[in-house]
């Protein structure tokens, strides 16, 4: 019960204030990320709260904010761009088909992400390797900075213009003031975020100096929409009426929820990792697994857009002093509040003071030390961390992450293949021994075939895998191979030393197995490394 109450809220008042900051941050990512999927701002919203409420509460990290984000946002734009175009080809038009196929989508998806939960996949983030987690944020905080510079454009007439003049010097001047505050706050105190603090000043400033500038609200006017106000999500009935329309577009629909469903999984899980070295603690991958999945499932039936873990609020708040659940309720419930009461108040904020605020998200979320090792690690290593970087502005985080794992597992897989070694020693008996020295797998076949010499062997042939381990189907096939060589010879093979799950693995394989085995003769250390293994598990 202590330990609940500490996860909860390790310090309430600093969660409370964090919470709201994280709020005013989550507007106009909100808005800006319906604009992409080319839904209504308040689908955005509502998809942030029930995002952060449900994953605030269950989630798998204390202080972790989640919301719509924008690399889920790209991914909806071309289902509902379709769905759209079959619903205005029926005989009966529907309108907004494309959003309720959405909403169809996330309830698949909450079903794959609850499943891996279940199954107990968010392990695997913890294989990640550093350069790729270095290279993730790296390329995130230049992706976060991108989509900023969105914020000093507006609409015209002739399309879509950069603003100018004293315009483009008056933002920049708020942007600036904003940093300055968040930099300097701390240094006097830490008893009130210094985020809140400058978009309250920056909003002040603007308010009763009279300085027109772009707001939060001219800013969803500018995109299409009517603005914040608005009720309670409602609950989605018709969609489940709707499902005859999917005939012929399942194929549409179920890639759609699985690139859903892993994006959100990796970026959450990715995010995860970063808040727990920045807190030193430890969350818990499968739990947050089943909360995102849950969440993204409520969202369909209550017309969100859906979501995962967003690594700049997450930061912003985790550096406000957040590190409790209350933080993240605390977002969540303001949100709504802004949504229902408090939208004329909300809009007036300054675009510049959030832009500001995400700036220096940037600057702390950056791994400027990369600079500085990129020369002092190995270069296979500095290749992984500039492309994860690279195709995480390029493509997307996910795609991102899945090459940057690829290239470093295809390294290390190389590196370990040239690592086989086979010592070789004649007994008084005249048995050969080659004891072999590193792991045998698929890439480190052909050295391990290369190391005995068939025809020039004596009668009796022993392989001593005392360092070594059998560790996939290869390797046996491999062992399998040299034993009938040897045997076409009619010479002798001896398997010594094998630990108790290379016998299990090469046995299972092939019972003939047990003719070569010699004994049951095992290295001690292979049982504390099992131990150790289980204990883990």
């Amino acid at each position: 019960m202590k330990t609940l109450f500490r996860n909860f809220s390790q310090n309430p008042k600093n969660d409370i204030l964090s919470g709201l900051t994280v709020a005013l941050a989550l507007v106009p990512e909100a808005v800006a990320f319906a604009f992409i999927a080319g839904i209504d701002p308040l689908v955005g919203l509502y998809g942030a709260f029930m995002m952060g409420i449900v994953t605030s509460i269950f989630g798998g990290r204390p202080g972790m904010i989640s919301g719509a984000t924008g690399a889920m946002a790209v991914v909806m734009v071309h289902m509902i761009q379709q769905g759209n175009k079959v619903g205005n080809a029926l005989a009966q038009p529907i309108e907004n088909l494309g959003l309720h196929w959405l909403f169809i989508t996330l309830l698949i998806v909450g079903v794959i992400q609850i499943s891996a939960g279940i199954f107990r996949l968010g392990k695997f983030v913890r294989l990640i390797p550093h350069s790729v987690m270095m290279g993730f944020v790296n390329g995130l905080a230049i992706v976060i900075f991108l989509s900023q510079l969105g914020l000093f454009q507006k609409t015209t007439d002739a399309g879509i213009q950069w603003i100018q003049g004293t315009e483009l010097f008056t933002m920049l001047a708020l942007v600036v003031m904003t940093m300055l505050i968040m930099f300097f706050l701390p240094k006097l105190t830490t008893k009130v975020p210094a985020a809140l603090i400058a978009i309250i000043s920056v909003a002040l400033v603007t308010v009763f100096g009279g300085i027109e500038v772009s707001t939060v609200g001219s800013f969803i006017k500018e995109g299409g929409g009517e603005g914040l106000q608005g009720g309670l999500p409602l609950f989605q009935g018709q969609i489940f009426e709707l499902l005859h329309t999917l005939n012929g577009h399942w194929n549409l629909i179920l890639p759609t929820a699985f690139l859903l469903a892993s994006v959100g999984l990796i970026e959450s899980l990715m995010t995860l990792n970063l808040v727990d070295e920045i807190t030193q603690t430890r969350g818990s991958g499968n739990r947050e697994c089943l909360a995102q999945g849950g969440a993204n499932f409520l969202n369909g039936l209550f017309g969100g857009m859906g979501g995962c873990a967003m690594i700049g609020q997450s930061i912003i708040n985790v550096n406000s002093g957040g590190r409790g659940r209350l933080s993240g309720i605390t977002a969540s419930i303001s949100l709504l509040l802004f949504v229902l009461f408090g939208s004329s108040i909300i809009e007036q904020i300054p675009i510049a003071a959030l832009v500001g605020v995400m700036f220096m998200v940037v600057i702390g979320t950056f791994a400027w030390s990369s600079f500085r090792i990129l020369r002092k690690i190995p270069k296979s290593d500095a290749f992984v961390l500039i492309t994860v970087s690279a195709i995480t502005v390029w493509q997307d985080l996910a795609i991102a992450v899945i090459v940057g794992v690829i290239i470093s597992a295809l390294v290390f897989a190389w590196e370990n293949a040239t690592m086989i070694r086979a010592r070789k020693r004649i007994k008084d008996n005249g048995t050969k021994v080659y004891e072999i020295w590193g792991p045998l797998f698929f890439g480190s076949i052909q050295n391990f075939n290369s190391k005995f010499n068939i025809q020039k062997d004596p009668d009796i042939v022993e392989i001593d895998f005392i360092e070594s381990r059998v560790s996939d189907h290869s390797g046996i096939e491999a062992i399998e191979n040299l034993i009938g060589k040897y045997r076409g010879l009619n010479k002798k093979v001896r398997l010594t030393h094998l630990s108790p799950e290379c016998k299990s693995l090469l046995l299972k394989a092939n019972p003939s197995f047990e003719r070569s085995i010699v004994g049951s003769v095992d290295d001690p250390r292979y049982y504390v490394v099992t131990d150790l293994v289980d204990r883990e598990v």
